[in-house]
């Protein structure tokens, strides 16, 4: 059976020679620097080709370009230099990267609706943004445009967690120790990200949104008792907003937003308990197969054969692991991508 990747990171040429390798990367851009596959074509095809009935669909890594500059038009130039270079890396190398997703930039106003709508009349699957814009979260009014115009054309989105170690673990320090902003805290960046859309009504307002959350949501499937009845109570810890109201004027229980209004990846790091949790948590339709290539210990083959490996050990039937190795992908986006 085809196995098609739909979470997978690469830096395209252009992007990497001019920007990256011009820049001053410190901290997740050290990391992008340091695999050879993220940027390397001939390398990532080697790793691609180690896997029988297996294929990538590719997107841009870190860091996000909102904080590698604060200009909405260098944001905007930035990305349509990584989505040019996708179009093309996937037209050479149809077999081996069957899609791709374009990166919508959030910096200014409209300049994420615009591009998207650029990518996609150039074959792009779906657009990634973060968790965050700079700081700003995504149920910011400013987002507003981007949010209608998703919801109104159907684009399906990727959302990648960002978080950096200047977001300290505790407030009575500078920074984030030991790489916790990263270990711990874009789990939790992915969780919070939704919990915004839920309660700010984003999802309400735009029932037709297609977002697919990397990691498997994060936290998300572990806590299902605090999201559900947990959350049902909401308010009664809280002295100074109203929340029971707020969670009155909702259209359905919080808990169910998460199980049937996002999408989600088995991108766990080779984790089966994991695996197994969002198994249990998310409804079949609404998961697909990824594997993070190529962050890991052996520069891009680990997290493949570990994900397959797992899921391979899990009992499913027939149906239910094509729809999570393709089919899924397929409904989401529109796409054919397994001839």
């Amino acid at each position: 059976m085809m196995r098609v990747d739909a979470y997978t990171h690469f830096i395209p040429t252009r992007f990497f020679k001019e920007v990256m390798s011009a820049g001053n990367h410190k901290d997740i851009g050290k990391r992008m620097m340091g695999v050879p596959s993220i940027y390397d074509v001939n390398v990532r095809l080697k790793v691609v080709d180690k896997f029988k009935d297996y294929a990538q669909i590719l997107s841009y890594p870190m860091p996000p370009f909102e904080l590698m500059t604060k200009s909405g038009k260098e944001t905007e130039e930035y990305a349509k230099i990584v989505n040019d270079g996708f179009a093309e890396l996937c037209e050479q190398h149809p077999d081996h990267f069957p899609g791709w997703v374009a990166q919508a930039p959030l910096a200014a106003p409209d300049c994420g609706v615009r591009e998207a709508a650029r990518a996609m009349k150039m074959g792009a699957l779906g657009v990634q943004i973060y968790t965050n814009v700079a700081g700003k979260p995504i149920d910011h009014p400013d987002f507003d445009p981007f949010w209608k115009a998703m919801n109104k054309t159907g684009t399906p989105i990727w959302m990648h967690p960002s978080r950096t170690a200047a977001t300290p673990d505790y407030a009575t320090e500078t920074k984030s120790k030991y790489e916790i902003w990263w270990t711990l805290g874009w789990s939790y960046e992915t969780a919070a990200a939704m919990s915004r859309l839920v309660f700010s009504k984003i999802l309400d307002k735009y029932p037709k949104l297609k977002i697919i959350t990397h990691h498997m949501g994060g936290i998300v499937p572990m806590l299902e008792g605090r999201i559900g009845p947990g959350w049902d109570q909401i308010g009664a810890r809280t002295s100074d907003e109203d929340y029971q109201k707020l969670k009155k004027s909702l259209k359905k229980r919080p808990l169910n937003y998460f199980k049937e209004n996002f999408y989600t990846d088995t991108a766990v790091f080779g984790g089966k308990p994991a695996t197994e949790c969002g198994l249990a948590f998310y409804p079949t339709e609404k998961v697909v197969f990824a594997s993070d290539c190529p962050f890991d210990p052996e520069k891009g083959t680990y997290y493949i054969r570990e994900t397959l490996k797992i899921l391979d050990s899990i009992d499913m039937s027939k149906k239910k692991r094509k729809a999570i190795m393709y089919g899924n992908l397929e409904d989401i986006t529109g796409r054919t991508l397994v001839k």
